[in-house]
């Protein structure tokens, strides 16, 4: 079986373009770690880091309906479910807690592979380009 690497979804709410037409059906691929590193740097994000997520997810959908591309303005505007933050305030904290400690894992393993292709690159089977 083959790794799947783009998952299809329905909005419970979606977003209406400018015409008024709704668009809830769309794919989205799995996040890249350049995914997830690329927009820390984004003034947006260095500002705001709840914008991390309008970044990462018009990164990563692919398809909304019939609009010809996903960029963060149409990330920005999708309708959220009423009780969205009345249900998921209460795991703010422990979300962030695991952020935070994913963050870390993530710097580790990034001087990890920072020196892996430090000896790859000095290897005698190293080949130059």
């Amino acid at each position: 079986m083959a790794f799947q690497t783009e998952i299809e979804f329905k909005l419970p709410r979606g977003y209406m373009d400018e015409g008024g037409m709704l668009h809830q059906e769309g794919t989205m691929r799995l996040a890249t770690a350049a995914d997830e590193i690329l927009p820390l740097k984004d003034p947006r994000v260095q500002s705001n880091p709840a914008y991390l997520t309008v970044i990462v997810l018009s990164r990563v959908v692919t398809k909304l309906g019939g609009l010809p591309d996903v960029n963060p303005r149409i990330i920005e505007n999708l309708f959220a479910s009423p009780d969205f933050h009345r249900i998921h305030a209460t795991q703010t904290d422990q979300l962030m807690a695991e952020l935070e400690s994913e963050k870390e894992t993530l710097k580790k393993l990034f001087v990890r592979w920072e020196e892996l292709e430090a000896l790859k690159a000095a290897s005698p089977d190293a080949k130059a380009d």
